[in-house]
């Protein structure tokens, strides 16, 4: 159940920015998605994503840009189980909602912390192709349409921090070291 990405110039990899910059609490404007500037934007957001370990999506606020374009693949991640591949879109909006659950995030803005964050179970997104602005729906559940939410909030100046229940909904990461790393 792939999603169709339209072709993408080759991505550069950017520095992936921290709270609390301001642009991560901004309203990202609509963009062009036949704009070259946005569709070379979606594709540097891809390559970000690729080499960040256990990265499952990333939104142009968290590279220093106010705009609301995103990318989500959560083939590879073991709490998926809808997995459309990876999704690049712009403009997008979550159009049905149901079934709210707690879970916990995390995000490469906020390196530190993680939280519990009540979110819809299964969504319907729909947003444009970047490079064709063709408008597209993707329904789907569980932790896709986690990452999905995370990254349409990204877009909308919020963090996950912002969701959360309170203080006591807000853990410190924990890290886990490579068993095969040297000592």
């Amino acid at each position: 159940m792939s999603l169709t990405v339209p072709t993408l110039p080759e991505g550069r990899v950017l520095e992936v920015v921290r709270a609390p910059a301001a642009v991560l609490s901004a309203v990202g404007p609509t963009v062009d998605p036949a704009d070259p500037a946005v569709v070379q934007l979606c594709a540097d957001l891809v390559a970000t994503m690729r080499v960040s370990p256990g990265c499952v999506g990333l939104a142009a606020p968290q590279v220093g840009v106010a705009a609301q374009a995103f990318c989500v693949d959560v083939t590879e991640h073991p709490k998926a189980r809808t997995r459309h591949g990876l999704i690049v879109l712009v403009n997008a909006e979550v159009v049905e909602a149901s079934r709210n659950e707690k879970g916990r995030e995390g995000c490469m803005s906020v390196p530190d912390l993680t939280g519990d964050v009540k979110r819809a179970t299964r969504i319907t997104v729909s947003g444009q192709l970047p490079g064709t602005g063709e408008t597209v729906q993707i329904t789907t559940d569980a932790f896709e349409a986690r990452a999905l939410q995370h990254e349409i909030d990204h877009c909308a100046g919020l963090l996950f921090l912002d969701r959360v229940a309170g203080a006591h909904a807000i853990y410190a990461r924990q890290v886990y070291l490579d068993p095969q790393a040297p000592a």
